[in-house]
């Protein structure tokens, strides 16, 4: 300092150190809330209380995910979440491995019960289950539609070596095979299933 106050007024340099023993001052109390405070997580924070060390919400519930807990604690409350992961008696208690996924199930069900306050997720479940008998009866017309065309292809290529003018007697020229004619019913019998509405329909 001697060197700033040679090249400068003494004004000037009582202003500089006053400048630097502020950003100092601020530097270690910045610090020391990093080091003295953790940041509590979204439970504590909404209920408003102090997020203890060994707090049961802190693993799932960040401080950077408020709306996670704050649609749990609507639907279920913050007790009974408590009761769920921790329990009153040993016999009761979840597993520690397990908790992460009871976590995610509560919060899954808390946010389709805000979407659908009526249903929930059984809601969701229903709309599923009814997409997939869609698909499955889609499935069973193109199945169905596969069977059909592999008929067709096999009458198609069965026709020309039976009715052949040279391989034919002449009575057989004018009268149609056995298996001519049983893979010309058959056809008919899939071109009838198909004709109006569908078997398959819902």
């Amino acid at each position: 300092f001697f060197k700033i106050t040679q090249s400068c007024g003494s004004a000037t340099a009582h202003n500089i150190l006053l400048r630097l023993e502020d950003l100092h001052n601020i530097t270690m109390k910045e610090n020391g809330r990093k080091q003295g405070m953790a940041s509590p997580c979204a439970a504590c924070k909404l209920l408003r209380r102090r997020c203890a060390q060994d707090c049961v919400f802190a693993p799932y519930f960040p401080a950077d995910e408020p709306q996670k807990f704050a649609s749990v604690h609507k639907v279920f409350g913050a007790s009974n979440v408590n009761k769920m992961l921790q329990g009153k008696r040993k016999l009761e208690e979840l597993p520690e491995h397990q908790r992460g996924d009871a976590v995610s199930s509560m919060v899954y069900e808390a946010n389709a019960r805000v979407r659908d306050p009526v249903y929930g997720c059984v809601g969701a479940i229903s709309s599923l289950q009814q997409q997939i008998d869609v698909l499955q009866a889609q499935l069973a017309i193109a199945q169905a539609e596969v069977v059909h065309m592999r008929m067709r292809q096999l009458s198609s290529m069965s026709s020309p070596a039976t009715n052949s003018p040279e391989n034919a007697s002449p009575s057989s020229r004018h009268t149609p095979s056995h298996a001519t004619r049983s893979l010309f019913s058959m056809d008919m019998v899939v071109d009838q299933a198909n004709m109006g509405e569908s078997l398959w329909s819902c």
